[in-house]
């Protein structure tokens, strides 16, 4: 079950993001994306009532940009990873994006496959772009269907 995000998910959300990341977001960066970020959009994935979970684009005209995705460590390699992508690429054309990107560790072999999956292509590299590690990262750009686009776009 997918939901949108609120801020009493956000310890929640935190410890997925420490098992998740090297350079995890904090409360305050989340709460500040839920109460004052308009462009962001934030949701959560529950399995058994327990959040399993989340993703969050921001949406700027016409393309949505994947700020963080991560399926929590108990709940990995059972195919939520590609449910909450496909539901974040919903829900981006959905909300009128025609577009979709993010960027990914390049080392990240996994995160990639699943994302080229779900038809994501690699299309540059950002030099440097972790700062825990100054490891570039791999950009990547989808087409949302037109099917699922809001009737507006």
């Amino acid at each position: 079950m997918f939901r949108p995000m609120q801020t009493r998910d956000i310890p929640t959300v935190c410890q997925i993001e420490q098992e998740s990341f090297t350079t995890p977001w904090t409360e305050g960066a989340f709460h500040n994306e839920l109460t004052n970020n308009h462009f962001a959009h934030y949701v959560v994935m529950e399995v058994g009532g327990a959040v399993a979970g989340y993703g969050g684009m921001w949406l700027i005209l016409e393309e949505a940009h994947v700020t963080n995705v991560a399926v929590r460590a108990p709940f990995r390699g059972q195919g939520l990873g590609e449910r909450l992508m496909t539901e974040l690429m919903h829900k981006a054309a959905l909300l009128g994006a025609h577009r979709m990107t993010l960027e990914v560790r390049q080392t990240n072999a996994v995160a990639q496959s699943l994302y080229e999956k779900i038809g994501f292509a690699a299309v540059g590299v950002r030099r440097g772009y972790y700062t825990d590690n100054n490891e570039d990262a791999v950009i990547m750009w989808a087409e949302l269907p037109r099917s699922q686009r809001s009737s507006q776009a």
